[in-house]
Formats: structure tokens, C-alpha cells, sequence
């Protein structure tokens, strides 16, 4: 009945990225973006307020280590030289253990102002599924936030309850998205999400009473879909409506929450996991503008 573990299923794959068309060397300022969450890290590099480089890693137990990796692996992405940095923004769940950043700002007018560029002027609404809360972000064509709502009582709904779910299930988490559509028959009830470990619990109870896994990951992503739902419901939702973080890849999450919205899917080129490190990234980027001068050195 159980899947047999062979591997952590919840591991997604860390990646970094280097933009050919860019070029450090004949830029004026170069700013970085350090984005320290509870399950993943971000650190942007921008020449002149574009994407240099990013990397995106697995946060740790100890997030100053994090923060260091994550900035070192996208400065070797883009062959450049931490002396060549002029100002450095620290956000994310753990921020404040950015200890060489210039200045942190918060993960709400970073990821608004990181949609902002990745999506484009017209973004309204922006969602936000972290590892550990859900952010719904109301935003003006600038990327300022008008408005918020932050729910973070509980790892259910949030990609830290996804991971959990992939390792009971023993699918991979990239394969989740994709798997939740692949089963027989009607589109079955919404698991209980008020709680990760209720959820567990009975989707354990659903396992052991026949269904299939594809089933059982179908009403957990119907459950998520709408939780978050009611957040929206709650703050308002105002075209364009986009999805930043890890769960904007979940189609069998985003998929479903899309029909409850009502409106259009907006899609971007970029990896909209590193939007909080691209929002702190740009405010770096003001920060040289004003001919502000760093504060503090990079790690060794």
C-alpha cells in the first residue's frame, strides 16, 4: 500500500543562471538581492537594475550559512568578483541573518516590487506561496504595496506542506503537480487543510481505504487551492493576478486556484521563485542611485 522509500521525494533541484546579454563589467552599479526563506534562498545579481545572475539553493539549518552559499554560487554563475558589489539587500523569513547585507526590507514589498519586473506594470495581485506562510499582495503599477494578507499559522497550504505530502507519497515534489490530475473518475473531495499533520493523517486513511496516490494528491491540491482562495477572497483580487514562489510550479495547486478566480493565467519567462530576491535586488539598485555606499563586507 505504501511506497517503498528509496530517496527524500520532497528534494527539488537547485539551480543558477547566468544572463548572456549581460555584461557586470561595463555596468555602473551592480546590485544583489539576498532572498533567506525557510525552505529556499535566492541571491539576484543586477547590473544596472537587470539580471546579471541568480542561484537558488535549499536553505539550511543555519541561515547565515545559507545566505553566504547562495550568494557565492551566483557569483561564480556570474563570474564575478564580490569587490565588484555595490550594495546588497538582505529579505526573506530570515533576513536579519544577512549579516554582510547593506539593508533588509521585507518579503512583502520585495516580492511586490520583484512581480513588478518579472510579470510586468500591469500586476495587481500578487500571490506568494512560501515554504512556511501564504502572501497575498495588493500592489500599484510602481510594485508599491497597497495592501496585504499573511497567513501563517500552519505549514499546510504552503510548500513546506507540499514537500511532506511528496515524501509520504513517494513522488517526487516535481512531479506532484502533473501526477495530482492522473487518476480515474470524478475529481474527489478536498482533504482537511487546516493542518499538515491532520492532512497527513487522512490522506494516510484514504491510502489504506484503496485510493491511489494521484487521488489522494488530487484532494490535497484542491484543498490548498481553496484555502488560498479565501485569502484572495479576503484582500480582493484586481487583474493582472500572478503566483510568485516555489508553488507558482505546482499546476495541480495554481490550476485548480485558477478556475476559482476566474481569470486568465499569467505566465512570465523568468523562474518566479527568485521574484523576493529580484524586488531586493531593485531596491539596491535605488539605493546606488541615491549614492549610498556599503556598509559591510562579504563573507569569506
Amino acid at each position: 500500500m505504501f511506497p517503498e522509500k528509496k530517496s527524500e521525494f520532497w528534494k527539488w533541484t537547485e539551480s543558477s543562471w547566468k544572463n548572456p546579454e549581460a555584461d557586470g563589467r561595463k555596468a555602473r552599479f551592480i546590485s544583489v538581492g539576498v532572498d533567506v526563506g525557510s525552505v529556499s534562498s535566492q541571491a539576484v545579481i543586477m547590473a544596472d537594475g537587470k539580471i546579471q545572475a541568480y542561484a537558488n539553493i535549499r536553505t539550511g539549518s543555519n541561515s547565515p550559512e545559507s545566505a553566504a552559499r547562495v550568494l557565492r554560487q551566483a557569483l561564480e554563475t556570474a563570474e564575478m568578483p564580490e569587490e565588484r558589489i555595490d550594495y546588497c539587500v538582505g529579505t526573506g523569513y530570515g533576513r536579519v541573518n544577512v549579516p554582510f547585507a547593506d539593508r533588509t526590507i521585507t518579503e512583502i514589498a520585495c516580492h511586490a516590487r520583484g512581480a513588478n519586473f518579472l510579470y510586468g506594470p500591469k500586476t495587481r495581485t500578487v500571490l506568494d506561496v512560501g515554504g512556511q506562510d501564504v502572501k497575498v499582495i495588493r500592489c500599484d503599477a510602481n510594485g508599491k504595496v497597497v495592501d496585504f494578507l499573511l497567513n501563517d499559522k500552519c505549514a499546510a497550504g504552503t510548500g513546506r506542506g507540499m514537500e511532506v505530502f511528496a515524501d509520504l507519497l513517494g513522488i517526487p515534489i516535481t512531479e506532484v503537480g502533473y501526477r495530482s490530475f492522473e487518476f480515474r473518475g470524478a475529481e474527489p473531495p478536498a482533504v482537511s487543510c487546516t493542518c499538515v499533520v491532520y492532512a497527513k493523517s487522512e490522506a494516510t486513511g484514504l491510502l489504506r481505504k484503496g485510493w491511489s496516490r494521484e487521488e489522494v494528491l488530487a484532494a490535497y491540491c484542491k484543498a490548498m487551492a481553496g484555502r488560498i482562495y479565501s485569502m484572495l477572497e479576503r484582500v480582493g483580487i484586481e487583474a493582472e493576478f500572478v503566483v510568485t514562489g516555489g508553488m507558482a510550479k505546482n499546476r495541480g495547486v495554481i490550476d485548480r486556484l485558477m478556475k476559482l478566480v476566474g481569470l486568465e493565467k499569467v505566465t512570465t519567462d523568468w523562474d518566479v521563485q527568485i521574484a523576493g530576491a529580484v524586488g531586493a535586488a531593485l531596491f539596491g539598485y535605488d539605493a546606488c542611485q541615491k549614492g549610498k555606499e556599503r556598509k559591510s563586507g562579504f563573507p569569506p
